[in-house]
């Protein structure tokens, strides 16, 4: 039973990169965001609003997260190496998966990663343009950023809260 969730969250990862790279081609090709524009930051990065509390604007994240720790030049190299280095060791750890949430969140993780290293690969910085800055986060992201941040959620409680109540019992639910 676990062998066939495995192949399942192995599956959900190309389909969540499609998702992801589908969504940021649509606002790289839609001409009121500027998105090549905007990439050498000589102009100005376009938005659409959408409603008080949710808009959709353009940001060339070059950062890790968040924008934070801003890399370019060969420190993106740096960056894309890490990234895979460790989306490649989560793989391994969801194919060595012994609960269904280990694996739905390790491959969130995964898909996410992936998604923000094509990116950057092409661009030398990551598309984001989820904007809900206007109410209570003050980030831009994309899918997979929100990927990421699911998975790391879940993974956290899995890792922390769920292993807890299964340390030294096995559930019959959760194990194959």
């Amino acid at each position: 039973m676990m062998q066939t969730w495995r192949l399942i969250c192995f599956a959900a990862i190309p389909i969540l990169l499609v998702i992801d790279q589908v969504t940021k081609w649509m606002v790289l090709n839609t001409p009121v965001f500027n998105a090549l524009g905007c990439l050498d930051r000589s102009q100005l990065c376009g938005r659409i609003e959408i409603s008080p509390i949710f808009d959709l604007t353009m940001v060339w994240n070059r950062g890790v997260s968040f924008g934070l720790g801003q890399s370019e030049g060969v420190m993106r190299w740096v960056l894309v190496l890490v990234t895979v280095s460790i989306a490649i060791g989560f793989a391994v750890w969801l194919f060595r998966a012994e609960r269904r949430l280990t694996c739905g969140a390790l491959a969130l993780v995964v898909a996410g990663a992936f998604g923000n290293v094509i990116d950057r690969i092409r661009f030398g910085a990551v598309v984001d343009f989820f904007d809900f800055s206007d109410i209570w986060f003050v980030y831009v992201f994309n899918v997979a950023d929100a990927a990421i941040t699911v998975g790391a959620v879940l993974l956290f409680i899995d890792q922390f809260l769920m292993s807890r109540q299964t340390n030294g019992s096995t559930s019959t639910s959760d194990r194959a």
